[in-house]
């Protein structure tokens, strides 16, 4: 099939997704909730999250130089450095476990080392400052507080042991990208190319800021009422630095770059929400694992109940902030605070959607290991947790 014709296939597929006429359907029951979840993913996360997403990773792939990734995230990189700016990456990108994947692809497949490129995948969803303070505000303080730190040194740890159990492969891996990496001149100065990557990041994190709780007066909230005009402006600057800096034909590897990962990512993001919709069903709705028995079983603060709330998490799609309420219903429930905080520490940085694309990228082996090592310290943590507070 030609690249024209796969991408109108795309483009109705999603067109069909957007305006799937769900209220018509004359059932309520686990099929209606994959469906309800899929039109949902499109209208909120597609255009505005993933797209932007899409581009930027093509634009890594391009016009980040392999030499330049290999300097700062190879494996003879400052350990300090690498997993210090990946740890904290979600503090600037409002972004979920599905959208991070094509910058998770983009600056791995350009030579970054396995560890920090795992510590970006995780923190990329799961630190994001309005969603940590959201918890702290509505789950109270220790629960924020207890997010923020477990997340941080989630990744940190989680990308360390990746590196240490895959050390071989890794090795022999960058020996490949070093020596390919070589003498790699820089087609711009680096203000300039920063000024090209700020202008698409900043569309990104504007155009998805999420509306403010009723009656904040704060920053976020003076934010979002301004939203637009600072989304329009940062599309603006990287329009300029396009036209002033890039030649034609760099314009168009940079779309088909970006086209590669939308074909890679896409219909495994599809397949996906439709499983994780029928299993588990929408925020506030059940699946064909009803929502009552995940309450009943992640009571109190045992291993079972923690390990139970990990895997329900690791599985089940949370967009950026979405989490937070849900939470609050299933401790209204009787949810224990340790399987909360388990639940939060493992639920916006995979879902099934998630694991399907990542295991595409670096393997089911390595795919498999990384989901474990969430589970085993979600489940662990929250145990912590639960008996700190009690």
């Amino acid at each position: 099939m030609k690249e024209k014709n796969k991408l109108l296939l795309m483009i109705i597929v999603f067109a069909g997704c957007f305006y799937l006429p769900v209220e018509l359907l004359p059932f309520r029951n686990p099929i209606f909730e994959s469906l309800a979840l899929v039109r949902w993913y499109a209208r909120e996360h597609v255009l505005l999250c993933l797209v932007p997403a899409f581009f930027i990773a093509g634009a890594i792939s391009v016009f980040v130089s392999q030499t330049s990734v290999i300097k700062y995230f190879g494996a003879k990189a400052n350990k300090f450095l690498a997993y210090s700016v990946a740890s904290v990456s979600g503090t600037i990108l409002s972004v979920c476990s599905c959208s991070v994947l094509p910058l998770f692809s983009g600056i791995y497949k350009r030579g970054a080392g396995l560890g920090p490129a795992m510590a970006f995948l995780y923190s990329g969803p799961a630190i994001n400052v309005l969603a940590i303070i959201l918890t702290a505000r509505i789950l109270g303080w220790k629960m924020g507080l207890a997010r923020a730190v477990g997340a941080i040194i989630f990744s940190i740890v989680i990308g360390l042991m990746m590196h240490l159990i895959f050390i071989r492969e890794e090795r022999a891996r960058k020996t490949e990208d070093e020596f390919f990496g070589e003498n790699v001149k820089e087609r711009r100065v680096l203000w300039q190319n920063a000024l090209y990557f700020g202008g698409m990041v900043g569309f990104l994190v504007f155009a998805n800021w999420t509306k403010p709780q009723d009656g904040d007066i704060g920053l976020w909230a003076s934010i979002f009422a301004i939203k637009w005009y600072l989304a329009v402006g940062f599309l603006i600057i990287t329009g300029i630095t396009l036209f002033r800096w890039f030649k034609k034909e760099e314009i168009s590897e940079w779309m088909r770059s970006s086209w590669m990962f939308t074909k890679q990512i896409m219909p495994l993001l599809l397949i996906g929400v439709v499983i994780a919709g029928l299993l588990l069903g929408r925020p506030g709705q059940g699946g064909l694992i009803p929502s009552w028995i995940i309450a009943k079983a992640v009571g109190g603060n045992s291993l079972l109940s923690n390990f139970f709330a990990s895997i329900v998490g690791a599985f089940m799609y949370f967009a950026t902030l979405t989490e937070v309420p849900i939470l609050q219903g299933l401790i209204g429930a009787g949810m224990g605070k340790g399987p909360a905080l388990a639940l939060l520490l493992a639920g916006p940085a995979l879902s099934l959607p998630n694991m399907l694309v990542i295991r595409g990228i670096i393997g089911t082996k390595k795919t498999v290991v990384y989901v474990g090592l969430v589970v085993i310290m979600a489940t662990l943590s929250g145990i912590l947790f639960g008996n700190i507070i009690q």
